[in-house]
């Protein structure tokens, strides 16, 4: 029986995957790896690895989840040792669960390899720190993708009074919708955000605006996935905190 890792890669700069992480990558028989992870971590792998995308484009997936499970099982039966590469860290939004569930039901043998995840990386890059003394004790992490049969009212009441920052994920085609359940429930219009868009990449590109201008300013700027959504006061640091993209051209938009 051979051994199953499901690596989180992290947000996307290279260098930022941790390092059990690429030995994992380094030790690998196969690797099943997703369409956000950077393909230069490709490079570690030993000679004769076999990799294997899993492609997952927003609408449309190359290999459907209940594929990459039998896959990871079936190589992990042969013997091998298995990495499932997974951008950010595997346990937030990245169905890294049901993965691990998967070897479980087979008897196979996995460890999970945390992650940086996007939302703080990519935060962190835009000079956004998602907690601050002065501005915010708390944050949730939440996904722009609501479940079946979920009580969206009372989520996003509770997400506009009680949560200093929102930090959301896949929430670009619900953007508009996002903002006006939040003004909805009581978060002031004037709320800074940020949109990041392919954070800690050479291609990272934050837009600033408020919840009731955010929208517009993502239409008129076409930004589109993959980016991560910031809510909050702490939005307001990245004027004077900002570091990477000192190179590249920068909106600031509607508060600061």
């Amino acid at each position: 029986m051979g051994m199953v890792y499901i690596v989180g890669a992290g947000p996307g700069d290279e260098e930022l995957i941790t390092v059990k992480g690429l030995k994992c990558i380094q030790t690998a028989d196969v690797i099943l790896y997703d369409r956000l992870v950077n393909i230069d971590l490709l490079n570690y792998a030993k000679k004769g690895a076999k990799l294997i995308s899993c492609g997952k484009f927003p609408n449309y997936h190359t290999m459907q989840q209940n594929t990459i499970n039998l896959e990871i099982v079936k190589y992990a039966k042969e013997g091998k040792i298995v990495v499932r590469l997974k951008g950010g860290d595997p346990f937030i939004f990245g169905r890294g669960a049901e993965e691990a569930m998967a070897c479980r039901e087979a008897g196979v043998n996995f460890q999970i390899v945390p992650g940086i995840t996007a939302g703080i990386a990519a935060a962190a890059y835009a000079g956004i720190p998602v907690t601050h003394r002065d501005y915010s004790s708390s944050f949730a992490v939440i996904t722009g993708h609501r479940k079946a049969g979920v009580d969206a009212d009372h989520q996003w009441g509770c997400l506009a009074r009680s949560v200093d920052t929102l930090v959301v994920y896949m929430g670009m085609k619900h953007l508009g919708e996002i903002a006006t359940q939040l003004i909805a429930h009581g978060k002031d219009k004037e709320t800074p955000v940020a949109l990041i868009h392919k954070g800690t990449t050479n291609g990272q590109c934050t837009v600033i605006g408020t919840l009731e201008t955010i929208y517009e300013i993502a239409v008129l700027k076409q930004v589109k996935n993959p980016s991560v959504i910031i809510v909050g006061e702490v939005v307001r640091l990245n004027k004077k905190m900002r570091w990477f993209e000192e190179h590249n051209d920068y909106l600031v938009a509607g508060i600061l």
